[in-house]
């Protein structure tokens, strides 16, 4: 069995929340991410314009996806979130490619697109090799959490803006870069 085969994107449930707030909690992740109160992910999951998903390996959970802009009339899906406790394992590649996939040929979109903290240098590099361009870079942009400089003052982190647009995703496609 592939990991293809073995990653799978459910639906959220109200149910799942406990999960989903535990895996924004993780040490690992926290650097990374600014987390949601639980009200947020309720939103998220009732409001038509989004999709939240728990991402399932071998039917166990091990993360969490948002979609944003679902119904965005310029046809422009943001890449809200993705949140994983299994890293390393490709786990995050494949989520990656499963949402191209629902973007584009499910929803229609004409442009796919995230931002990514600078520092997470391991996500940076998933969506290069997937074929996201970077846009933009907001410097110093987000405060790290817990972190001062030498000088006692708040540490900042850019956001760098990527995004993927229909044609780039259905050229790789054809070039077989893409799985069907």
């Amino acid at each position: 069995m592939t990991l293809h085969t073995r990653v799978t994107l459910r639906p959220t449930m109200l149910s799942d929340l406990d999960f989903v707030v535990g895996v924004e909690q993780d040490a690992a992740n926290r650097p990374f991410i600014t987390p949601w109160e639980r009200p947020q992910h309720e939103g998220a999951i009732r409001f038509p314009d989004a999709r939240h998903f728990v991402v399932e390996l071998d039917a166990a959970s091990v993360g969490f996806v948002i979609l944003q802009g679902c119904r965005n009339p310029n046809r422009s899906v943001e890449l809200k979130r993705i949140v994983l406790l299994s890293k390393g394992q490709g786990v995050g590649r494949e989520c990656v490619r499963k949402l191209k996939a629902l973007a584009f040929r499910q929803l229609g979109a004409h442009r796919f697109w995230l931002d990514v903290k600078g520092r997470n240098l391991r996500a940076l590099q998933l969506y290069l090799s997937e074929g996201f361009v970077e846009e933009g870079r907001l410097r110093e942009s987000v405060r790290i959490e817990g972190e001062v400089g030498a000088d006692g003052a708040d540490v900042f982190d850019d956001l760098i803006v990527m995004s993927l647009l229909r044609r780039e995703f259905e050229a790789r496609q054809t070039q077989g870069r893409e799985p069907s």
